[in-house]
């Protein structure tokens, strides 16, 4: 439990008091976090987080004196599903070179040209709507919301597009493939 005066300076903005609190809660917090995302500079990186957006909310009279650290877990908890939210829509940034160095590296410009060239390709077997939506989603990076609004349509028309974008794309490709390998 937080001494009340301790509580109330910290709401003011004093720092000793927030320093305070902070010692008082820091390790307990650490430790939950730790435990759910089981890596220590993230588990920094939300106590931290965590800190900030709770010493906003107490200035602000939102932070409950009584059970504060359950309410710095609620708030580190809202930190981290935010955060796996934005892992799962960014997707994973993959260095090819790092991972097959001895065959990306020996290719040459031939290759790279040959294969740019069989995606413009398959990009143009795709009608223009879908052309745009690709674009938008993972050239561009929009989101589906930002996409919908763009290309007029709603946000579960635009996942529907992407995903039969990506099906048909995947499609050409395959035929392409399988041509090149006939010939």
């Amino acid at each position: 439990m937080i001494a009340a005066d301790e509580y109330e300076k910290a709401k003011e903005g004093d720092r000793k008091a927030i320093e305070k609190l902070c010692l008082a809660t820091w390790e307990s917090l650490y430790r939950f976090i730790y435990y759910k995302v089981q890596n220590r500079e993230e588990a920094e990186d939300i106590t931290q987080e965590t800190y900030v957006k709770t010493l906003n909310s107490l200035q602000r009279n939102k932070a409950p004196r009584e059970n504060f650290l359950g309410f710095l877990k609620t708030v580190s908890l809202n930190v981290i599903r935010d955060r796996w939210r934005q892992k799962k829509r960014g997707g994973i940034l993959v260095n090819f070179q790092e991972i097959m160095p001895e065959e990306t590296a020996g290719r040459d410009q031939q290759d790279d040209l040959a294969q740019r060239l069989m995606l413009e390709s398959a990009l143009a077997g795709l009608s223009r709507e879908q052309q745009t939506i690709l674009d938008l989603r993972i050239i561009k990076g929009y989101s589906v919301a930002e996409t919908a609004k763009l290309v007029g349509k709603t946000e579960g028309a635009v996942r529907i597009g992407q995903y039969r974008a990506l099906q048909t794309l995947a499609k050409i490709l395959d035929e392409q493939d399988l041509k090149d390998r006939c010939y």
